[in-house]
């Protein structure tokens, strides 16, 4: 496959049907998918498979066995991590192809390490009301995607 548009990476996903969807938005952006473990469900269950429609073949998938396994394998140039423990709005970001957009778990967000890793420069955020604690995983993704899908438009 040629260079994706962007790398969408997350870190131990809980839910299955969100992977799924997540997977349909990396397809039809052309984007592709890691998804890292530990993952709290099997990635041929059925809810996976069903929210990515007809399109799972279609994907750009890869698997790694852990965050240090990820890192070792990709070599990540410019990373992103979305979070909700940033100020800095995505649209702040310069997003370029081939970016990795890295997204924690729905219950958990990612580790303390990774944070550290990433950087505050590289953290960025979702902007929303302040009773609003975050948004679903699936919708923060096709947010950010579209965001870089914007920025890095030609047509």
């Amino acid at each position: 496959m040629a260079e994706p548009l962007f790398n969408i990476v997350l870190l131990a996903p809980q839910i299955p049907n969100n992977t799924g969807n997540i997977g349909r938005t990396a397809m039809a952006t052309g984007c592709r998918l890691h998804v890292i473990h530990p993952i709290a469900f099997d990635m041929d269950e059925k809810a996976v498979r069903r929210a990515g429609l007809d399109y799972w073949h279609l994907l750009d998938i890869r698997e790694h066995e852990s965050w240090s396994a990820f890192l070792e394998k990709e070599h990540p140039n410019k990373l992103w991590l979305f979070t909700t423990k940033s100020t800095k709005p995505l649209w702040d970001a310069s997003f370029t192809k081939g970016d990795y957009l890295l997204f924690g778990s729905e219950q958990h967000g990612v580790p303390k390490e990774v944070h550290e890793f990433v950087g505050e420069k590289a953290r960025l955020t979702l902007p929303m009301v302040s009773e609003a604690r975050s948004l679903n995983l699936a919708t923060a993704v096709c947010a950010a995607v579209y965001e870089g899908f914007r920025q890095t438009s030609t047509s």
